[in-house]
């Protein structure tokens, strides 16, 4: 599996080389305790749990051209997760959903930033969104490296056609949101480059996507913005008396979906999940994307597979919105 992260290694950096080529592949392993993002992101590929190598950009992309899959679905992962055993069991569950589905029309890249691997929850959580604000320049680059790659305009190589999906799941959504502002703020623009944008159990402010606010770019960005919020998510309750210690009163955007409809983006959607997420992640109801306890894909899952096929979000035309039920295959 393809993987980009900003962690910092237990080995030292590796630079381009005095001619210019690239270092060869060389292992890597993560330095769990240290949570500080790296002003560099490395490109990597997991060759089985704790074995890594880091393969740079070229041939990081070489790969993800040639892997025959039909489009790109990068994975940003929520508050207190590791690389083992968070992050990768469950972007392999996600890969192991789409093949059995489709096989070919996916590949789950997950992009990694550096959570918290200590005890205390309240601790966790506000180091965790530090290393999360803190992750927008490096991941601000990688985004504009997948721009330039799908849209490079070469005699040498030809630009990638394969189309670009991002699912950000709780805190992630904040790394989100400070990479696509990170790079507006750079660059001056935002080109409109990704397919969808899934939104799930999002921890922000509820208001982030309205006009004038931080996370307007996350529209700018994509075709879709998919907001999946259900009101009994337990975690985001847990984010919500943290955010309270600091006398920061806010709704998230992952309980009740966009506070107002009429002022975000026409290409934004509201999915209200709360029929079932907490009987497909029980107790907490917050990792509602991906299987229940019986194996069974979630029906958030066959609700993005439907945009990621077609381009267009399954909601009502006249609100935007949906309630999603517990046995939703994606038809109807």
């Amino acid at each position: 599996m393809l993987f980009v992260t900003n962690r910092r290694f237990r080995q030292s950096p590796s630079g381009t080389l005095e001619d210019g080529d690239i270092p060869a592949p060389r292992a890597v392993s993560f330095k769990l305790d240290d949570t500080e993002p790296s002003r560099s992101v490395a490109f990597c590929r997991r060759l089985r749990k704790n074995s890594y190598k880091e393969i740079y950009s070229r041939g990081f992309f070489r790969e993800l051209k040639e892997d025959g899959a039909e489009q790109i679905l990068l994975y940003i992962h929520g508050f207190s997760n590791l690389p083992e055993p968070d992050i990768f069991p469950r972007a392999t569950t996600l890969q192991k959903m789409f093949d059995s589905v489709e096989p070919g029309l996916v590949t789950v890249v997950p992009m990694i930033w550096p959570c918290d691997n200590d005890l205390g929850v309240i601790k966790d959580y506000w180091d965790d969104q530090s290393a999360a604000d803190a992750s927008a320049f490096g991941f601000a680059r990688v985004l504009g490296k997948f721009i330039e790659w799908r849209d490079r305009q070469s005699t040498a190589e030809e630009p990638c056609s394969k189309r670009i999906n991002i699912l950000a799941h709780s805190m992630g959504n904040r790394v989100l949101r400070g990479a696509l502002e990170r790079w507006a703020h750079d660059y001056g623009t935002l080109p409109s480059v990704f397919r969808n944008i899934f939104m799930i159990a999002a921890d922000v402010v509820n208001q982030t996507l309205e006009f004038g606010e931080s996370g307007r770019y996350i529209a700018a960005a994509c075709r879709n913005v998919t907001v999946y919020f259900a009101n009994d998510d337990l975690a985001l309750r847990a984010s919500k008396v943290a955010n309270l210690k600091s006398k920061i009163v806010s709704r998230r955007l992952g309980h009740t979906g966009p506070e107002d409809m009429s002022k975000v983006a026409r290409n934004v959607y509201a999915i209200d999940c709360d029929d079932f997420n907490n009987t497909v992640d029980s107790p907490a109801g917050h990792s509602y994307f991906l299987t229940d306890a019986n194996g069974q894909p979630s029906p958030v899952f066959y609700h993005l597979l439907r945009s990621i096929r077609t381009g267009r979000v399954h909601a009502a035309p006249s609100t935007r919105s949906m309630i999603l039920t517990q046995g939703y295959d994606g038809n109807g």
